[in-house]
């Protein structure tokens, strides 16, 4: 009998490289702060040579989603694509052990390496990401099994798929084979650079998918507008589910005449790397199980506030316990 998956995630499997870094730092290695970058391999080289004390994890923003909603007990499948390298074995193995399937074998051809990105966490926080794509950079429609895709409850999309013509493609499949199986599929947008490089898509993604997940900046970048207000309601007129998340302010959640502002207990960041992915597991525990928007809303808040109290993009606490303590489950 063919698994069937409550969520599966497709996106960039990329080994998250991370280690502290000040300001100077990143000004004297070029590094704009708070933002992913896109590099090459020789920078991503460079970069990788120029960390000190180095932590190694499995990332990407959908990977690390899914192994919140696997330590939730879903049970969960990532579509992605690593090189039979070092790296690739770790990132499937160290999956498989969160209890995420990884369902594509390493690659064992080719000459791009596993990706992976450079994370250099300042003093306050802020992570600043260089990404070298890989093998991820060749993710395609082909890597979509009809088995996975088209059994899922949810499948979650990552933005940063549309860089690659390839990726687009995937994503496209897969979001197609969800539906038609009787599944719902969203989309995060990501980034505000990306939602720039991919506006008009992801307009007509917020049109077509059930639910779309975004930050302020992320939303006013689609809308082009520094009037949130007006960037949500027009994403509220066009998506079946919109959520925004604030940087540390109110929620805000819109569904049909349905509306939900939840409010964020506003917690220092140790590390923000994985604020926004560990929202989306939050979120979507609540989506899958069937709470309503403003429990769905709560949390997705704590398990963003639980892991950026610590080092690295994946819950440490057992989120479920959280819940129960705040009685949503």
């Amino acid at each position: 009998m063919t698994k069937s998956y409550e969520v599966v995630g497709i996106g960039n499997a990329v080994v998250d490289v991370l280690a502290q870094a000040d300001d100077s730092f990143l000004e004297l290695m070029g590094i704009q702060k708070g933002i992913m970058q896109l590099v090459e391999r020789e920078r991503g080289e460079m970069l990788y040579g120029s960390m000190k004390e180095r932590v190694q994890a499995p990332g990407g923003s959908v990977a690390n989603t899914l192994a919140g909603l696997g330590s939730l007990g879903l049970s969960t499948a990532f579509i992605g694509r690593v090189h039979d390298d070092a790296l690739g074995r770790f990132y499937a193995d160290e999956m498989e052990q969160d209890g995420t399937a990884f369902v594509n074998a390493p690659v064992p051809d080719g000459e791009l390496p596993t990706s992976r990105s450079m994370i250099f966490v300042s003093p306050d926080g802020e992570r600043s990401m260089n990404t070298y794509l890989g093998i991820s950079s060749e993710l395609g429609p082909e890597d979509v099994s009809d088995d996975v895709a088209g059994r899922a409850k949810l499948l979650f999309l990552e933005g940063y798929l549309y860089d690659k013509p390839k990726g687009k493609d995937a994503f496209e499949r897969a979001a197609k084979l969800c539906r038609d199986g009787g599944g719902q599929a969203g989309i995060a947008l990501s980034d505000p650079f990306c939602v720039d490089r991919h506006r008009r898509d992801f307009r007509r993604l917020v049109k077509e998918l059930d639910f779309v997940i975004g930050n302020q900046q992320e939303w006013t970048s689609l809308y082009e507008t520094d009037d949130l207000g007006s960037a949500l309601e027009q994403a509220a007129a066009d998506s079946g589910l919109i959520v925004c998340t604030r940087s540390g302010h109110d929620v805000v959640l819109v569904k049909g005449d349905e509306e939900a502002v939840v409010p964020v207990n506003y917690v220092t960041p140790v590390d923000a790397t994985g604020a926004g992915d560990q929202f989306a597991a939050g979120f979507l525990y609540g989506y899958v199980t069937g709470a309503d928007l403003a429990t769905c809303g709560r949390m997705g808040c704590i398990a963003a506030a639980e892991v950026i109290g610590h080092m690295g993009p994946r819950p440490e606490a057992d989120m479920k316990a959280l819940f129960k303590a705040e009685g949503l489950i």
